[in-house]
């Protein structure tokens, strides 16, 4: 895993929390994969405010999937091992 600035200068300022029926900034990338479907390369990102962050991690990690969780505007390469 790497973290990098994300592309096309996204610093993830105006993104919304991935949470049902929340509408406060995101200030984290929970960065996952789904491994029975996508390879280590595949990366999925929902946007957590402060408040959801450890919920929406945790219902990623209850169902074994790779997560992990960065601050708004860094990416990363992969998640989980090959």
């Amino acid at each position: 895993m790497t973290g990098v600035a994300a592309p096309d200068g996204d610093d993830g300022a105006s993104a919304i929390c991935s949470r049902a029926e929340c509408r406060r900034r995101a200030q984290w990338n929970v960065n996952w994969r789904n491994p029975r479907i996508h390879d280590i390369s595949r990366v999925k990102v929902w946007r957590a405010c402060d408040e959801h962050r450890d919920y929406l991690a945790h219902y990623l990690e209850t169902r074994d999937f790779p997560v992990v969780v960065t601050a708004a505007g860094v990416t990363v390469d992969a998640v989980g091992t090959a």
